[in-house]
């Protein structure tokens, strides 16, 4: 094929990219997209014919397009009279008993004052195991790598319980006094 041919050849095909990139940046309505119509009650369709909406009253949207923005819906609220306990209850709302109040104040500290000797002791042996851990090593702990493993892993379960007990006496105290 002549280079002559082989260019005219390249030209043809640049005008017709050309072209088919004109059809595409046309205007939508140029390409057969739906009008928007308003109608009244603030009603916003393009799935009604022209002579529909000529006969519902509405009005055809020029410009820019339509957003919708969907609202928030309100989440539901508890029974006005329901009492869950986890919030304290406000304005009308019923009220608990001072007494019954008392008792749960009281059972909550019994429970943590239980709680919290459970885990003293627990603390005690743990120091008393490290205390022991520390000055012996064990048969099995031939290799000096496993004994430090052994001892770091006793040091980690009394901080761990430390904490714990540290929380304990947070929670009484924020009881008060009994």
């Amino acid at each position: 094929m002549p280079i002559e041919s082989v260019s005219l050849l390249r030209r043809c095909a640049g005008a017709l990219m050309f072209g088919a990139l004109l059809l595409l940046a046309l205007p939508s309505s140029a390409q057969g997209e739906r009008a928007v119509y308003r109608c009244p009650g603030n009603l916003y369709t393009d799935q009604i014919s022209a002579k529909e909406a000529q006969e519902r009253g509405c009005k055809t949207l020029s410009g820019a397009p339509v957003t919708v923005v969907q609202g928030a819906r309100p989440r539901p609220t508890p029974a006005s009279g329901a009492v869950t306990g986890t919030a304290a209850p406000r304005g009308g709302e019923a009220r608990i008993d001072p007494n019954e109040q008392k008792a749960r104040d009281t059972d909550a500290r019994r429970i943590l004052e239980a709680e919290l000797r459970k885990e003293e002791e627990r603390l005690a042996q743990l120091q008393k195991e490290l205390a022991q851990g520390e000055a012996e090593r064990r048969g099995d702990e031939r290799n000096y790598a496993r004994y430090l493993e052994r001892v770091n892993e006793l040091k980690a379960a009394v901080a761990r319980k430390e904490a714990d007990v540290a929380a304990l006496r947070r929670e009484l105290a924020k009881l008060g006094a009994p």
